[in-house]
C-alpha cells in the first residue's frame, strides 16, 4: 500500500513539474541580482541567465573567482553584466549590493538569493560564535537584500528566488545552526507572501528546496559525515530558473525532496531511519 501511495505521489509530482508555462524569451533583458555567484550552483545560474540574454549583477565573497564568470558571461551572450565582491557576513554590506545593482540597472525584475556560509558539519559548529555568523550570512543578510530590493521589485511586478536546503523542512544531525538559519529563511520568507498577497503586492517568492550543494567548500565541510550526493549545478540550476521565471511558490530538486517534506510529519520514524543511512556518525560526533 505504500508503494502504491508513494509511486502515485512521485507520479502526481512529475506531472505538475513538467506541464509549466516557462518561456526562456521571457528572460531576455530581465534585470537579475544574484548572490553566491561565484561557484557551484551560482556560477551555473550566472551562465544560464547569460545565455538567456538576462542583464546581470553578480555578487559573491572572491573577487577574483567573479571576475572569471562575468568573462564567461559575456562570452555567452549576457548584453550587460556587473560584479560587485561583498562578504555578507559584515551588515553594512547588503545595502551597499543593492544600491550598486540598482545604479548598473535602473532596477530589478528578479533578485536570486543563493549565497552561503557553511561551516564544517560536528558538534563544534554548535557554538554560539559560528551560530551567530551563519545567521548573519545566511538568514539576516537575505531579510536585509529583500527588503531593500522589495520596492524594486514593487515596480517592476518581479520575483524574489530563495535557494533553500532541504535542511530548512526536514532536521538532522549535526547541523543545528546551519538548519536553524535555513527553517528561518522558510518562515519569514513564507510571511512575506502572505503578507504581499494581502497587500495586492504582484511580486513572487520562489522557495527552492536543494540539496547537498555541488560547490568545494560545501563538500569538504561535510566529507567523511554525509554520504549524501551533491546535486548536480546544471540542472539544479535550471530547475530554479523555470520556478523563478514561471513563478512557482516552490521548486524541490531533486523531485523527491517535495515527498521527504510532506512525508516527514507522517513517518517520522522511517525518516530518522534514512537520516542514518546518509550519515557517519562516528565521524561527525567526533569533528
Amino acid at each position: 500500500m505504500k508503494v502504491l501511495l508513494l509511486t502515485g505521489l512521485g507520479a502526481l509530482f512529475f506531472s505538475y513539474y513538467w506541464d509549466d508555462n516557462f518561456d526562456p524569451a521571457g528572460l531576455q533583458g530581465a534585470r537579475v541580482l544574484l548572490t553566491g555567484a561565484s561557484a557551484g550552483i551560482g556560477e551555473e545560474l550566472a551562465y544560464l541567465y547569460a545565455r538567456l540574454g538576462a542583464h546581470l549583477v553578480l555578487t559573491a565573497h572572491t573577487e577574483a573567482l567573479l571576475q572569471k564568470v562575468v568573462g564567461n558571461c559575456r562570452k555567452l551572450g549576457a548584453p550587460k553584466v556587473f560584479f560587485i565582491a561583498a562578504d555578507m557576513a559584515s551588515p553594512e554590506v547588503p545595502e551597499r549590493v543593492v544600491r550598486f545593482a540598482l545604479d548598473k540597472l535602473g532596477g530589478l525584475d528578479y533578485l536570486v538569493l543563493n549565497h552561503l556560509g557553511a561551516t564544517p558539519a560536528g558538534t563544534r559548529s554548535r557554538s554560539v560564535q559560528a551560530t551567530r555568523w551563519l545567521l548573519q550570512v545566511n538568514f539576516l543578510s537575505y531579510v536585509q537584500l529583500t527588503s531593500l530590493a522589495l520596492p524594486s521589485l514593487t515596480d517592476s511586478k518581479g520575483s524574489l528566488v530563495v535557494v533553500s536546503s532541504l535542511l530548512g523542512h526536514v532536521p538532522t544531525s549535526f547541523s543545528s545552526p546551519y538548519s536553524a538559519a535555513k527553517f528561518a529563511l522558510d518562515g519569514f520568507f513564507g510571511s512575506l507572501r502572505r503578507e504581499l498577497d494581502v497587500q495586492d503586492v504582484n511580486v513572487a517568492i520562489t522557495m527552492c528546496v536543494l540539496g547537498l550543494r555541488d560547490r568545494a567548500s560545501t563538500a569538504e565541510g561535510v566529507r567523511g559525515i554525509t554520504r549524501a550526493k551533491a546535486a548536480p549545478g546544471p540542472k539544479a540550476a535550471l530547475a530554479v530558473i523555470r520556478g523563478g521565471a514561471t513563478r512557482a511558490p516552490g521548486v524541490f530538486y531533486p523531485w523527491r525532496f517535495h515527498l521527504l517534506c510532506l512525508l516527514r510529519g507522517w513517518l517520522p520514524h522511517p525518516r530518522a531511519w534514512f537520516i542514518r543511512q546518509e550519515l557517519n556518525v562516528t565521524a561527525a560526533a567526533a569533528a
